[in-house]
């Protein structure tokens, strides 16, 4: 059946974190992020094209309509609506903070911007680091402009909401890495293959309440030594400049 009045509009409210907040659910659009997530988070309601259903005879969904391309774009949160549009339930994250003893974590303090959180959540999966913790300040994971930046990352990074000075101070003993100008030159410093690494604000960096937590700190320093430059690199660049270079040591 088409899509419903009611349904284009309890979609296009998804787009409001408070609705998000309330339904714990959030909105996936096109083909290959909605395949991607698909199997990973219980799917709602999903709505696409006769098509696209051909091709998905075994997808698992509570609810499924057979919709028109103008159906799907009057849905659509995009600015270029595709064959599918659907809504899934938020996955409900346990925070364990032993996964730092065992394995490379990343920390977002206060990551303000939609595709940065994104890209970012595509650099943890590229680098195989599957827990990112993210201060109350961070954007909204589950944004529909997040998910899509994520390209489908999301089904294999799972991020948690804390307290990160709180978090941070329960860490005892625990390599603590942040990015900062005062830092040392990250190919000088040695390197460990579990911890936790810090990534700032885009305009703010580290706030000094998580900053007196860190006890590795590290700098990416500018080619040549010297020569005047951008201020800083934006922190999706950065985030992939550090986790390579951590990969890169193991």
């Amino acid at each position: 059946m088409p899509i419903s009045k009611n349904k284009i509009k309890f979609i296009r409210s998804i787009d409001q974190k408070k609705v998000r907040r309330e339904e714990r659910v959030f909105v996936a659009e096109g083909p290959k992020l909605t395949s991607d997530l698909l199997g990973h988070f219980h799917c709602r309601y999903l709505a696409a094209t006769e098509g696209w259903l051909a091709t998905h005879p075994t997808l698992q969904a509570d609810e499924i309509d057979i919709a028109t391309n103008e159906e799907i774009e009057r849905a659509s949160l995009l600015k270029t609506p595709q064959d599918v549009i659907a809504v899934f339930n938020q996955r409900d994250e346990n925070i364990d903070a032993s996964v730092v003893a065992t394995q490379l974590c990343l920390a977002l303090d206060d990551v303000q911007d939609p595709g940065n959180l994104g890209t970012i959540i595509r650099i943890a999966d590229w680098f195989g680091i599957e827990h990112i913790f993210c201060s109350l300040g961070t954007v909204d994971v589950y944004g529909p402009k997040v998910v899509q930046a994520t390209m489908g990352a999301l089904s294999r990074v799972h991020l948690h909401y804390v307290s990160l000075p709180e978090f941070i101070g329960k860490l005892k003993g625990e390599p603590i890495y942040g990015t900062l100008l005062d830092g040392t030159n990250i190919y000088e410093q040695k390197l460990t293959p579990t911890g936790l690494i810090v990534m700032g604000n885009e305009g703010n960096g580290i706030t000094p309440e998580v900053r007196k937590l860190i006890n590795r700190k590290l700098y990416i320093p500018n080619y040549p030594s010297g020569r005047i430059t951008s201020e800083s690199l934006n922190v999706a660049v950065a985030t992939a400049v550090t986790c390579a270079e951590f990969r890169r040591r193991m």
